[in-house]
């Protein structure tokens, strides 16, 4: 199948991008996105020319580094998927394809297509550790853990932190991600000791990586390649709310 791309091209963060048209030809319906994008930057460097800057590394939709805006959506218009799983096969022959960095102020454009995400480790960071016995392994039933809760924290730890939520949303909020991290450990009895801290810091951090607010409308859930709930973010605002009283109380 033979392509138009839009691509955005930025050489730097102090210099203005804009966009470049290239021709994307005989590519195989059956490659991934980045593939395709690999036979266009062959091409390229075949040409002398500046091959296209993009992020990746798994390939397998586990570590979301391949984080792409494809015709104005995160991660493209097929749910529950990352960039490096959206295949050719999802395009017509002859279609023109918009291809952007992530769009949010926390995440500034390293080079073409790179965005620095950074934020969303420090907000990690920031949530700190839990006060579990380290050394030999406990046995695995010596904390009972109930089935629903277990089955929460899991679906809560099933985010990459790709930041497609951040993209999606109009005013570049980070609670999915941040609840998300949040939950995972809130729901399991070794996050309880530092539950309120954990949600006061992370919640702290992000406001100071500038992130904007959530106006619950939902195009986080829409966007993310894992499907987390905005339940989550229900959860750690209530969470938020009891650790800022208690906070106010103790001090």
């Amino acid at each position: 199948m033979n392509l138009t791309l839009k691509v955005w091209r930025q050489p730097n963060p102090k210099v203005q991008g804009r966009i470049v048209e290239y021709p994307a030809r005989n590519i195989p319906e059956e490659a991934s996105f980045l593939e395709m994008l690999d036979i266009v930057n062959e091409e390229l460097i075949g040409k002398g020319d500046e091959p296209i800057h993009f992020d990746h590394d798994c390939r397998e939709g586990i570590c979301g580094t391949c984080s792409l805006t494809i015709n104005g959506i995160p991660h493209g218009k097929d749910r529950g998927v990352t960039t490096c799983q959206l295949h050719m096969r999802k395009f017509k022959d002859g279609d023109t394809i918009w291809i952007e960095p992530f769009r949010a102020n926390p995440f500034p454009v390293i080079r073409d297509l790179m965005v620095d995400r950074t934020a969303f480790d420090r907000i990690v960071a920031a949530g700190g550790y839990i006060d579990v016995r380290t050394g030999s392994a406990v046995d695995a039933n010596s904390i009972p853990i109930a089935k629903v809760d277990a089955d929460n924290a899991f679906d809560a730890a099933a985010c990459i932190g790709c930041g497609a939520c951040v993209a999606a949303c109009k005013n570049a909020s980070a609670m999915l991600f941040v609840s998300a991290k949040v939950s995972h450990l809130g729901h399991l009895p070794q996050g309880q000791p530092e539950r309120n801290k954990r949600v006061l810091a992370m919640v702290r951090q992000m406001d100071a990586e500038g992130f904007g607010n959530c106006t619950n409308q939902y195009e986080c859930e829409a966007a993310c390649p894992k499907e987390i709930s905005v339940e989550h973010i229900a959860r750690m605002n209530r969470d938020y709310m009891k650790a800022l009283a208690l906070e106010q109380f103790v001090g």
